[in-house]
């Protein structure tokens, strides 16, 4: 059993898009150095779970605590929380005007005032540990999709951040692109890094994660070790949903 205090705190969620209940009382916590895949259909409200914590999306009811920060509308925490959590999104988000090593460096020179000089040596770490050290003077629209999430996934870990959220990252990747970015994230996730997930590779959510959130109609359906949840189901909307992907 984890004894240590959670690193994100959600109690009793809720979130509408006008009539439609999207997140519907959602209770749970993520600990720190726990990489967590969330599951489900499309339509599930996965996304939009992960994106309340960083505020992304307003939640209308209900908590959520991220390290000790309230996440509200109050802009000290909010810039507060944006250095404590990283996001890689589906669509890469790179500033197509700016280097590889510029896009990078921004985050940790505007927000954290690092010198430039310090900023380009992490940076080049971070690019050498995703490999894209050698691309590092190219612009975003010279890089393969796989290449930009690599470039993404290295700005995130660029501001030190507590947790990375991950909002379906190899979902606009031609196939032969994603494991390359899967790769990436299994070290990523060897070396402690708190990480959640919002994924469709179910054998990498499998391999590589500690415990699956199943996520159904806007609530949290199931909450269990891969091993339990890929097992024979008793739930039959997981049942469902694993039958639909495996085909």
């Amino acid at each position: 059993m984890n004894t240590r205090p959670p690193l994100i705190r959600i109690e009793d969620v809720n979130k509408h898009y006008g009539a439609h209940h999207v997140l519907r009382g959602i209770s749970t916590q993520f600990h720190a150095g726990q990489v967590s895949a969330i599951l489900g259909a499309s339509g599930s409200g996965k996304s939009t779970l992960l994106r309340t914590l960083n505020r992304l999306e307003r939640h209308d009811s209900g908590r959520i605590v991220v390290d000790g920060i309230e996440v509200n509308d109050d802009l000290r925490q909010l810039e507060a929380l944006r250095r404590e959590l990283g996001m890689v999104f589906q669509q890469f988000n790179l500033f197509p005007h700016l280097t590889v090593l510029d896009n990078v460096t921004l985050a940790p020179r505007r927000i954290r005032k690092t010198a430039r000089g310090e900023a380009n040596e992490q940076a080049m770490e971070l690019l050498r540990s995703v490999g894209m050290e050698a691309h590092a003077h190219k612009h975003p629209f010279a890089l393969s999709g796989g290449q930009q999430q690599r470039v993404a996934i290295a700005r995130a870990l660029a501001m030190q951040p507590k947790a990375i959220l991950f909002d379906e990252p190899t979902s606009a990747l031609d196939p032969e692109m994603v494991k390359e970015v899967l790769d990436v994230m299994k070290r990523l996730a060897q070396s402690g890094m708190t990480m959640i997930i919002v994924t469709h590779e179910m054998g990498f959510a499998r391999e590589v994660a500690d415990r699956i959130l199943f996520v159904d109609q806007g609530q949290v359906a199931q909450d269990a070790p891969p091993e339990a949840f890929f097992r024979a189901q008793d739930n039959p909307r997981v049942r469902a949903f694993l039958g639909q992907i495996s085909h």
